[in-house]
C-alpha cells in the first residue's frame, strides 16, 4: 500500500496554491497538474505540487479585448 503522507488532496493543494479547490480540480483534469484520481478524489504528489507552485501564475478572470 502506498503511504498517503506525500500526497495532497484538492482542498490542501488549493490552500497551498492560494486558489479555489475547483480550480485545482480543473487543472488536474486538464493535466496542468499531474495527479492521480482514486475513486472521486484527486491526489497530487507533494514534490509535483511544489514544482507546480513555483511556476504557477494565477489569472483572475479573462482580460477584456478592446475592438
Amino acid at each position: 500500500m502506498v503511504p498517503l503522507d506525500n500526497y495532497f488532496n484538492v482542498m490542501e493543494a488549493g490552500r497551498r496554491l492560494g486558489i479555489h479547490p475547483e480550480t485545482v480540480k480543473r487543472l488536474c483534469r486538464q493535466k496542468d497538474i499531474p495527479a492521480i484520481k482514486v475513486h472521486n478524489t484527486w491526489l497530487i504528489d507533494r514534490d509535483v505540487l511544489d514544482n507546480f507552485a513555483g511556476t504557477y501564475v494565477s489569472r483572475r478572470g479573462a482580460k477584456k479585448r478592446l475592438i
